[in-house]
């Protein structure tokens, strides 16, 4: 059983690879520390339990 919730296993099927799932969780975790949005845990815990929800989606540039 994981510790982390949502676990990197679960997360990491979601992605096509790990540095993609970091990529968008240190994003969305920076637009998360700008003054009046108010969190309950820490933005990288928001961003990557909105990334299991489905709520954080992203598309590859193939140019």
């Amino acid at each position: 059983m994981s510790m982390v919730d949502p676990s990197i296993d679960k997360l990491a099927e979601m992605v096509d690879s790990k540095y993609t799932l970091v990529i968008m969780a240190a994003k969305r975790a920076r637009e998360l520390t700008k003054p009046g949005v108010n969190l309950k845990e820490r933005e990288v815990s928001t961003a990557l339990k909105e990334i299991a929800r489905g709520e954080i989606t992203y598309e590859k540039d193939r140019g």
